[in-house]
Formats: structure tokens, sequence, C-alpha cells
């Protein structure tokens, strides 16, 4: 039997559940995402200074 790890937040008269395996898996997914961005910027700007450099 599988265990679902769960969150409840109360908030005045509202309750919400939180999934604790899905957040985990937003988190890393925005993690990655971040990664990929700075990658693609540092690639960005290897190839302006490339360009920039006299022939």
């Amino acid at each position: 039997m599988q265990t679902m790890a769960v969150r409840l937040i109360i908030d005045g008269n509202a309750v919400y559940e939180i999934d604790e395996e899905c957040l985990k898996a937003q988190q890393k997914k925005g993690e990655l995402q971040m990664e990929r961005s700075e990658e693609r910027q540092k690639r960005r700007n290897v190839r302006k200074e490339q360009s920039e450099e006299p022939k």
C-alpha cells in the first residue's frame, strides 16, 4: 500500500490540500528550467564576445 504525503493548510474557512510529491516535482522542474536558462545565457554571452572580437 502506497502512502500519500499530504499537507493541509487552513486559512480562515478555506482548507487547502498540498500534495508533497507533486510540489517536489514542480520544484525540481523549476530548478531544471533555471539551469537551462543560465546555460542558454552563457552560450549567448560567449557568442556575443566572439562576434565582437576584431578579425
